[in-house]
C-alpha cells in the first residue's frame, strides 16, 4: 500500500515530466536549431518596404490572387517557371501597395467613391470598362449591358462576384498612382530656348580634322596598373559602378543519363510491341496503350514524316516499319491508310549562285557561272560537292539537299520548275528567281500520296539503378567536399565531373548558368540552409535532387552587398579603364608644346599619329564618323571657330586634337511649339518609370522571399 501510495503522489509529476518531453520533440529543433521559428520573429516576414514589415500570409494572398488571375487568363496552372514571374509580380504590387501609399497619405491624396463609381459607369470609365462590354463585331460600347451587368452582379457566382469586387478594389490604387504620377508628370516644361537649343543640336553638323593617337599604339604590357590605382579610379567613378546585392558559387552538375543497359532495355520493349503491332485489332487504342506520345491519325504527307520512314517510300499499308532510334526515342510506325492530298510534295537540291550586284552585268555574270557549273556537272561532276564548293546559302552543308516540301513553301519561279518535273535528276537550265540562279536536282518527282501513320514511341529514360548510381557518385562527392579546397581537389580528381561557376547571383534569381528551376540552389547560397544554419563563405551544400534529371553539388565562393562592386569583381573592366588613363597620359605628354598643322605634329609624334577628315558630324549624336562615340571631341569641336585646333583631348578610344574647318548651324525653327510638345512628351513618357524606381530607392526595401521561395 505504501508503494501505490508514493506512485499515486509522484504520477502527476511523471505525467508532466511525458508532457514536456513530447513538446520538446515536437518543437525543439525550432527552439535549440538556427531557424527557431519561436524566437525569430523575421520567420513570418518576407521583407520589409519604407520601414513596414511585409507579413508572409500578407504576400501570399497578394500572390494567390495573381496566381487566380493567371488561371482565369490562360486557362491551365501555373508552372514553376511561370510562378516565379507572379511571386515577382505579387513583390512589386506589395511594394507599390506600401510604398506609394506613403508618398498618398503624405500628400493627401485620395480617390472619393463618386470618383469611383465614375470609373466604372461614368463619363472617365476605366479603359478595361469598356473595353469589357464593347461588342467585338462593331467595335461600339454597350452602356446598357453593363448597367444590367451590375445590377445582377449579386446574382452571380461568388467566384465571379469576388473577380469584380477584387477588380473594382484595384480601381483606387490604381487612380491614385496616376493622380500622383500627373502632379509630377504635369510639372514638365520645356522652354523656347530649350526647344531651339534641341533643334540646332539635331540638325547643326560640323566638318572637322582630326589626329588620333589609339590607345592601343602603346602595348599594354608597357603600363603597370596597381591595386591603388584601381580602387581610386572606383572611387572616383562610383556612380557607373553601383550593383545589388550577389553570391557566387562554384558548382557540379551530375546528370542522370540514360546507360547502354536502359536503351537496350527499352529496344527489347519496343521490339516485342512490334510483333504485338502488326496483328493489333485496333491501331489506335495500341498506341494509346503503349505510346509515350498520343495518337494522331492525321493524314501526313512525306514532307512531314520522319526521314527514317521517308527512306521507305512507298509505304504499304498494314505493314510495320521500325524500331528506329532517333534522339532518345524508340519508334516504330504502322502505316493504317492512305489516300491522294490536296497538296503535291517533292524533294529536290539546288546550287544557288546570287549576282555580285543589282545591274544587268551581274545578272548575266552569275547566270554565266550558274550554266557552267551545271555543265560540269552534266560531264559527271558531283551535284554535292558542287554546292558545297559553290552553293551561296545554308544548304551547302548538306550538298544542296532541300528535303521534302510541299507546294506553297518556296518562291513561284523555283516551285514551277520543281513540280513541273515528272521524274529524277537535273533540270536541263537554271531556273532564275528573285534569289539568283538555281541549279535544280530533282530527287523525289512530286506526288499527291499521303498516309495515315500510327506511330508508338517509347522514350529512353534512366532506369532507377541508373538514377540510384548517378545519386550515390553525389553523394560520394559530397563525402571528399568538407571546404572549397577539397571540393576543388575532388572534382579535379574525377575527370568525368566539369566544374562551373556563377558569380553575382541575384537573390531572385530563378535559373543558375544553364540549370533552369534552380531556386533551391540560390536559396542555399543565400543562407537557406535546410539544416538551419547559415551559409558561409567555403560551405559545400547539401545535394540538390530536384532540378530534373541531374544532381547538383556547389560550394559558396563569394558575397557582395548591396551598393558599389569591389575591385576584385571588376579587375579586368578596371584596369583597361585605368591603363587607357595612363596610355592617354603618355600620349598626351608626348604632343604637348609640338605646334604647326596637324599632319606636321602628327609627324614630330611618329607613325602611330593619324590626320583624318570627317564631315557632317552631329552634335547630338556625340559622334565621330568613322572613328565612334567621341563625346568631348564632338563638343569641343561645335565649340572652336573654323581654323581652331583644340588641346590634346583624352578620348573614349585614344588621343585626339580636334579642328574646325566649318560648323553649319540650321535656320531657327519655324514651328517652335510643336518642337517644345515633342520634347515635353519624350520627358514625360520617360517619368512613370523613373518616379517608380525613385519612391523604390527612397523606400530601403528589405528583401528576404528567399527564406521561402
Amino acid at each position: 500500500m505504501a508503494l501505490i501510495n508514493t506512485i499515486r503522489e509522484k504520477s502527476g509529476w511523471a505525467v508532466g515530466a511525458i508532457v514536456i518531453g513530447l513538446l520538446l520533440f515536437m518543437v525543439g529543433g525550432d527552439l535549440i536549431g538556427g531557424r527557431n521559428r519561436l524566437f525569430n520573429r523575421n520567420e513570418t516576414t518576407v521583407g520589409e518596404i519604407a520601414g513596414e514589415k511585409v507579413d508572409r500570409a500578407d504576400f501570399e494572398n497578394t500572390l494567390e490572387q495573381a496566381k487566380q488571375n493567371f488561371i482565369a487568363q490562360q486557362g491551365r496552372q501555373p508552372d514553376e517557371q511561370t510562378m516565379g514571374y507572379l511571386r515577382d509580380q505579387a513583390w512589386n504590387q506589395t511594394i507599390y501597395r506600401i510604398a506609394f501609399q506613403k508618398e498618398f497619405d503624405r500628400l493627401g491624396l485620395k480617390v472619393s467613391d463618386e470618383e469611383v463609381v465614375d470609373l466604372v459607369q461614368g463619363k472617365n470609365m476605366d479603359p478595361s470598362v469598356r473595353q469589357a462590354f464593347t461588342d467585338p463585331k462593331t467595335g461600339q460600347f454597350d452602356r446598357a449591358k453593363l448597367i444590367q451587368y451590375l445590377q445582377n452582379l449579386d446574382k452571380l457566382p461568388p467566384q465571379a462576384q469576388d473577380m469584380w469586387h477584387n477588380f473594382e478594389a484595384g480601381l483606387t490604387p490604381t487612380r491614385l498612382g496616376n493622380k500622383y504620377n500627373n502632379l509630377i508628370k504635369m510639372s514638365t516644361y520645356v522652354t523656347t530656348a530649350e526647344a531651339k537649343r534641341f533643334n540646332e543640336d539635331q540638325n547643326a553638323k560640323a566638318n572637322i580634322r582630326y589626329l588620333f593617337v589609339p590607345y592601343f599604339s602603346i602595348s599594354d604590357s608597357s603600363v603597370k596598373v596597381g591595386n591603388e590605382q584601381l580602387q581610386a579610379y572606383l572611387d572616383a567613378h562610383k556612380s557607373r559602378y553601383k550593383v545589388e546585392e550577389g553570391r557566387n558559387i562554384e558548382y557540379v552538375s551530375i546528370p542522370v543519363v540514360a546507360s547502354k543497359e536502359d536503351s537496350a532495355a527499352v529496344k527489347n520493349t519496343v521490339n516485342q510491341l512490334a510483333e504485338q503491332f502488326r496483328s493489333a485489332p485496333n491501331d489506335s487504342l495500341f498506341v494509346k496503350l503503349n505510346s509515350d506520345q498520343p495518337y494522331n491519325g492525321a493524314f501526313i504527307t512525306p514532307a512531314d514524316m520522319p526521314e527514317k520512314l521517308r527512306e521507305q517510300l512507298p509505304l504499304q499499308v498494314g505493314t510495320v516499319y521500325g524500331p528506329y532510334a532517333e534522339n532518345g526515342v524508340y519508334s516504330i510506325f504502322k502505316v493504317t491508310g492512305e489516300k491522294a492530298g490536296t497538296q503535291p510534295s517533292a524533294r529536290a537540291s539546288h546550287i544557288l549562285i546570287k549576282p555580285e550586284g543589282t545591274t544587268p552585268e551581274a545578272k548575266a555574270a552569275a547566270k554565266a557561272k550558274a550554266q557552267d557549273i551545271l555543265n560540269k556537272i552534266k560531264a559527271g561532276a558531283d551535284f554535292a560537292a558542287m554546292a558545297r564548293q559553290y552553293g551561296t546559302d545554308g544548304t551547302t552543308a548538306t550538298g544542296g539537299d532541300l528535303g521534302w516540301f510541299t507546294q506553297g513553301r518556296m518562291v513561284p519561279e523555283f516551285e514551277k520548275a520543281v513540280f513541273g518535273a515528272t521524274k529524277t535528276g537535273l533540270l536541263p537550265a537554271p531556273v532564275e528567281t528573285s534569289f539568283g540562279y538555281h541549279i535544280i536536282k530533282i530527287t523525289a518527282p512530286k506526288t499527291n500520296q499521303t498516309y495515315q501513320v500510327a506511330a508508338l514511341q517509347k522514350v529512353i529514360v534512366p532506369s532507377d539503378a541508373t538514377r540510384e548510381a548517378a545519386y550515390q557518385k553525389a553523394q560520394e562527392l559530397k563525402g571528399q567536399a568538407e571546404d572549397l579546397e577539397s571540393f576543388r581537389k575532388a572534382v579535379a580528381k574525377d575527370k568525368t565531373l566539369q566544374k562551373q561557376e556563377a558569380k553575382g547571383l541575384d537573390r531572385g534569381a530563378r535559373n543558375v548558368n544553364n540549370l533552369q528551376n534552380a531556386r533551391s540552389v540560390v536559396r542555399w547560397a543565400y543562407g537557406f540552409n535546410p539544416d538551419g544554419k547559415s551559409t558561409k563563405i567555403g560551405d559545400v551544400s547539401p545535394v540538390f535532387d530536384d532540378l530534373g534529371d541531374q544532381y547538383v553539388i556547389a560550394v559558396l565562393t563569394g558575397e557582395r552587398s548591396k551598393g558599389t562592386a569591389d575591385v576584385a569583381s571588376l579587375k579586368p573592366e578596371l584596369a583597361a579603364q585605368v591603363r587607357n588613363e595612363e596610355k592617354a597620359k603618355q600620349i598626351i605628354a608626348k604632343l604637348s608644346g609640338k605646334s604647326g598643322s596637324l599632319e606636321q605634329i602628327a609627324a614630330a609624334y611618329g607613325s602611330n599619329a593619324q590626320v583624318k577628315t570627317a564631315n557632317d558630324v552631329v552634335l547630338a549624336s556625340s559622334t565621330i564618323p568613322g572613328l565612334g562615340s567621341e563625346p568631348v571631341a564632338v563638343g569641343k569641336a561645335f565649340g572652336m571657330k573654323p581654323g581652331q585646333k583644340s588641346v590634346p583631348i583624352q578620348g573614349e578610344q585614344g588621343v585626339l586634337i580636334v579642328e574646325t574647318v566649318s560648323v553649319n548651324k540650321p535656320t531657327a525653327p519655324a514651328d517652335v511649339k510643336t518642337i517644345r510638345q515633342q520634347l515635353a512628351s519624350q520627358r514625360s513618357a520617360r517619368l512613370d518609370g523613373a518616379i517608380y524606381e525613385a519612391v523604390k530607392a527612397k523606400s530601403e526595401i528589405k528583401d528576404e522571399r528567399t527564406k521561402f521561395f
